[in-house]
């Protein structure tokens, strides 16, 4: 009888990994098991394991499965690993095969609705994971795999695009008995860009639709720290202390350049406002103090990235740290207000300090 772990045996070595790295495979039984997990290695991944004949049938997913029907994702076919797979989760170390951490991200049972060599249908049954998948094979160990029900009710594919909301220039602060119901930031004097992360990836389009990714190489493992969250941020691109050496990150010749202007002049993403969740939009049907409240729950902090304060009321306070800080002023926006793509809002107000 073939050894169908003797791949999976010959890539590890069981005194330096953790993973299960059983002496033999298990007679086949009728269950129907499945995980899928979250694999941090060179490059984020998803590992999306199916039960059969005694092994996991195991697929690579870049991007992960899709949610809607609109797309189809790469799926690499890997070899199979052992049954005690479905409850594994750790840190494989570097420079073993797959190094990096392993989590759970959902895992249950299946329904097979087809099983070929070259495409196999399924119905998931998980936690986080439901509904009827397709993969099929485009070459060698190439695969896609594709959604075949509808998404979710309410459930809605990331826009493309999202026109930045502009502020209207002012001199004054709120009058002192609304002060309320307005919230401030700081005016960075930043690069408005806006951060679609997706997949364990991130985009960045600047205020003009300007695809701006590779200016930023430093603001890349953003995609990977989120996930497997999936948002649409909008904020801005600074260099702090000092915001007048952002001119020095310019529109790089090409990566190796671009590196090394990371190197020497880092940036830093300051994500100050949400407009889509997970499926979600949040331009419209939320306001601005349930927006920021979201975009909180995210926690978005890390080497390159964060979500700076804001303050609700305190228009006074708001403007003296602005200014002992070296910025010129703060933006003021109604704690009520829907976000306005491309448009101009008296409710939204930049103030000198």
């Amino acid at each position: 009888m073939t050894d169908r772990l003797a791949e999976y045996r010959r890539k590890r070595d069981a005194t330096r990994t953790p993973e299960p790295v059983p002496e033999q495979t298990p007679p086949p039984s009728e269950s129907r098991r499945f995980v899928i997990q979250q694999h941090h290695a060179r490059s984020l991944h998803w590992d999306v394991r199916l039960e059969r004949d005694g092994v996991l049938v195991s697929f690579a997913v870049p991007r992960g499965l899709p949610r809607g029907q609109g797309r189809n994702n790469l799926a690499k076919h890997t070899e199979d690993h052992p049954l005690e797979y479905l409850e594994f989760s750790g840190e494989i170390p570097a420079g073993e095969y797959g190094g990096g951490r392993m989590t759970i991200f959902d895992s249950g049972t299946y329904e097979t609705g087809k099983w070929r060599d070259d495409e196999i249908g399924v119905t998931f049954h998980g936690d986080r994971t439901s509904g009827r998948y397709v993969f099929f094979q485009t070459g060698g160990n190439d695969w896609m795999v594709r959604r075949m029900d509808p998404p979710e009710p309410g459930w809605e594919p990331m826009p493309e695009a999202v026109d930045p909301m502009l502020a209207t220039r002012a001199v004054h602060l709120p009058a002192a008995g609304d002060d309320a119901e307005w919230g401030y930031e700081m005016a960075w004097g930043g690069r408005r860009v806006v951060a679609y992360v997706s997949g364990g990836r991130v985009r960045l389009l600047n205020a003009d639709g300007e695809d701006v990714t590779s200016w930023y190489p430093e603001i890349r493992p953003l995609g990977p720290a989120l996930a497997p969250t999936e948002a649409v941020l909008d904020g801005e691109i600074v260099t702090l202390p000092d915001p007048a050496q952002l001119e020095k990150r310019k529109a790089p010749k090409d990566a190796a350049a671009a590196k090394r202007a990371a190197e020497r002049t880092p940036v830093y993403f300051l994500a100050y406002d949400l407009l889509w969740l997970e499926g979600h939009s949040t331009v419209e049907a939320l306001r601005y103090a349930e927006r920021r409240e979201l975009l909180e729950g995210l926690s978005i902090d890390g080497e390159h990235w964060q979500t700076p304060p804001y303050f609700p009321g305190g228009g006074e306070f708001a403007l003296e740290a602005a200014a002992a800080q070296g910025l010129g002023g703060v933006v003021a926006k109604r704690l009520d207000s829907p976000y306005l793509p491309g448009r101009r809002s008296r409710l939204w107000l930049a103030i000198s300090a």
